[in-house]
């Protein structure tokens, strides 16, 4: 069994964070701290719950003025790379907000970005003062330091995963399109990676809206090729054809699709689905190939998750065969079900057959 991610911040590692901060101001009291964070109720605790409560805790032990805890966090930053230093943007979430503070905590979360982001303490201030925050943001898009550019797109993202959700952007993401255009060539992959996953949640609900800004950006450099691809992969996986269009997929008619086969009906639960088909081009042409899985669920439901195959280019007459080994064993993020499944061969966004099988215990 892997070791559980809470342990990132056992009791030891959080004793190592006490010392840290205890060396560089010398009134932190490290043996009070640990025993107020490491409680009976501790070891229930997951990640993102004891970051929280270092953050909480942290206002007890550091100077009552909050202009002091924020001086003796920077001189930290400097010394700990520790797990446990995540939670200082949350410390400036907490006890930063009041607008006499403002200055102080913006400027606090654009220098710990760069020793570990910040995306997920700037949402609070978004949500409570829009117009200012997304002014704050639209000038760290055009930084010289690609942490707050990259900290500009990440903190705006509509649906950032273990984030607050900036529900009113879900609904109307137009502040957030300034701030992409400024960053769609950025020379960092580590900022353009953020855009394109912006782009992707605004996708979910916005589609003909990413489509559109696709078309406009793409062909103007591989960068921003790459960006744009992985912006729409969420669209191009629910086969929408508009954007399959912009990478030259749109037709699947092209492609003549022989012999999908699988090699049992019957799969037992843990084993693998193995299954094979031929593909001819008829013209020349590109194809994206994938497949679904419909999955039997707890509610006796079925749900499809679609894999990507390849994705090629074939001239006239040229023939390519596949064979695909698809696990059914339980992991980390999907828990399998006996009963019928089914999976799905698809072409440029269109499915081109379906094979049944079945998911059972016996062995």
């Amino acid at each position: 069994m892997p070791e559980p991610i809470k342990n990132m911040l056992s009791p030891a590692a959080i004793k190592e964070f006490a010392k840290a901060i205890h060396a560089v101001y010398d009134a932190f009291d490290v043996d009070a701290f640990c025993a107020a964070m490491v409680d009976s109720d501790y070891d229930s605790l997951e990640l993102m719950a004891r970051g929280r409560k270092i953050s909480a805790v942290l206002g007890d032990f550091l100077p009552k003025n909050y202009e002091d805890a924020i001086a003796v966090i920077d001189k930290v930053v400097k010394v700990f790379q520790g797990f446990a230093a995540f939670s200082f943007p949350e410390f400036v979430v907490i006890y930063g907000q009041d607008e006499k503070d403002w200055g102080t905590s913006i400027a606090a979360l654009g220098r710990y970005t760069e020793y570990f982001s910040a995306e997920f303490a700037v949402r609070p201030f978004i949500i409570k003062d829009e117009k200012r925050m997304m002014a704050q943001m639209l000038e760290w898009s055009k930084s010289d330091n690609e942490h707050l550019r990259r900290l500009s797109s990440e903190g705006c993202r509509p649906a950032l995963p273990w984030g607050q959700a900036l529900v009113k952007y879900k609904k109307d993401p137009t502040p957030i399109l300034s701030i992409l255009e400024n960053l769609k060539a950025d020379p960092s992959l580590y900022v353009r990676k953020s855009v394109a996953n912006n782009l992707n949640d605004i996708s979910k609900t916005h589609p003909e809206l990413v489509v559109e800004i696709a078309k406009q950006w793409y062909g103007t450099s591989e960068q921003t090729n790459w960006l744009v691809k992985h912006g729409l992969r969420t669209l191009l996986k629910k086969s929408n054809p508009d954007a399959l269009a912009i990478f030259g997929l749109g037709n699947a008619d092209a492609v003549e699709v022989s012999d999908f086969a699988n090699n049992n009906s019957i799969v037992a639960w843990g084993g693998d689905l193995i299954f094979k088909f031929t593909i001819t081009a008829k013209a020349d042409t590109k194809v994206r190939l994938e497949y679904g899985i419909d999955y039997m669920k707890a509610n006796d439901k079925q749900s499809r998750k679609v894999f990507q195959i390849s994705e090629i280019p074939l001239k006239e007459g040229q023939t390519k065969n596949y064979t695909r080994k698809h696990a059914l064993a339980d992991h980390s993020t999907r828990k399998h079900y006996v009963g019928a499944h089914a999976v799905t061969l698809i072409v440029n966004g269109q499915e081109r057959g379906t094979l049944n099988f079945e998911l059972t215990k016996v062995q």
